[in-house]
């Protein structure tokens, strides 16, 4: 059985038999299948009929209907609009016919008599070209399967996760409530961290579970205060005494989804907390206008990245080389995937033993 992944079917349309059996002749070469057509309207039968073919030769003179309508009548059909076509003519050779051949949407033109190498090189290069658009077909094919996993897990973690979430709420409500923690304003104020800590991290879990419901053009936009964002993030890193913020400048209010630039930051300020090497914790945030994006940083004086590191830790799983502390590799390749869902970028510009700064840009809208 012939592995159509691997195989070119070539569709030979010419309303004379001997000129079938000639460019079939001239074309044959492993991996190729040929099927004949000797009129238009065959033609159209066997490309409806045949979905793996991947190029139609076609003779522009035929009795019954033209090559102009055929390829006209190809490129309208959903089913047949993207394979290609090669106009075979022995008249018509004028630049107007050529044009009105291009037009019809047929990406090459050889006359006859063809000659026998440029043919042959000319078929090879679409041949090429079929099998790389094979190739990234299937690839894409995998990409979506494993998106759909992905969604299905996040789900099923989300969904799982809300329900004993939901019980330590209803409970820690109920110790709130005690007198013995109303009298204590250190236990009291520290109950409704963790309360607010909480409740924040429902939100977050039911956020998830509406982003796995929707497509990405559905994912719901907001007006977000950057530097409250921020603000609520640290509130709820419970952070030790020796990790200070500062931010360097006025952070905007931009239109966009929360959950996922919350991701972004979150991802961030983590790293630079857990591989912080230093006494005391320095962690900047800043950023600027760069027209259709906003460039933000976050800086750390921690134990700094070596140069043939800056690209890989990027990677899924990748960490630097030098880097002891321990750690899965997926943070920053979460992060970098974030950025470049919304059509920005991400960098680090490091100096080891000093610290690093983590940069991305983020789509305004």
């Amino acid at each position: 059985m012939t592995d159509a992944s691997n195989t070119l079917t070539i569709l030979l349309v010419d309303d004379r038999p001997e000129n079938l059996l000639s460019l079939e002749e001239m074309l044959q070469a492993p991996k190729r299948t040929f099927l004949k057509a000797n009129s238009g309207n065959e033609a159209l039968r066997l490309a409806l009929k045949h979905n793996d073919i991947g190029l139609i030769m076609l003779d522009v003179q035929m009795g019954d209907m033209d090559g102009y309508e055929v390829a006209r009548l190809l490129k309208s059909n959903p089913k047949t609009k993207d394979i290609s076509i090669i106009f075979v003519t022995a008249i018509n050779k004028e630049e107007q016919y050529v044009l009105k051949g291009f037009k019809e949407g047929a990406v090459d033109y050889l006359s006859k008599p063809l000659d026998i190498d440029l043919t042959r090189a000319k078929v090879n290069v679409f041949e090429k070209l079929y099998f790389y658009q094979n190739e990234l077909k299937n690839a894409l094919a995998e990409k979506e399967q494993v998106n759909k996993q992905l969604e299905r897990f996040m789900f099923v973690v989300a969904h799982d996760l809300k329900s004993p979430l939901n019980g330590a709420i209803g409970l820690l409500n109920i110790i709130s409530e005690d007198e013995r923690i109303k009298q204590e304003p250190d236990l009291n104020e520290y109950m409704q961290i963790v309360l607010t800590a909480t409740n924040h991290l429902t939100q977050m879990i039911t956020s998830v579970l509406d982003y796995t419901l929707k497509n990405d053009d559905d994912q719901p936009k907001e007006e977000v205060d950057v530097e409250q964002l921020l603000n609520q993030l640290i509130k709820l890193l419970f952070l030790p005494k020796n990790v200070h913020f500062h931010f360097d400048n006025q952070l905007p209010v931009i239109f966009t989804n929360k959950l996922k630039l919350q991701q972004v930051f979150q991802n961030l300020l983590a790293n630079a907390i857990k591989y912080n090497d230093k006494e005391e914790t320095e962690i900047n945030i800043g950023g600027q206008d760069k027209e259709d994006f906003y460039e933000f940083y976050v800086q750390d004086n921690g134990p700094g990245i070596a140069k043939r590191d800056t690209d890989r830790i990027f990677k899924l799983f990748e960490r630097g080389e030098d880097e002891k502390s321990g750690g899965s590799g997926i943070g920053l390749n979460i992060f970098k995937m974030l950025v470049e869902e919304q059509g920005g970028k991400v960098w680090v510009e490091s100096d080891p033993g000093k610290g690093s700064r983590f940069y991305f840009l983020w789509y305004k809208q």
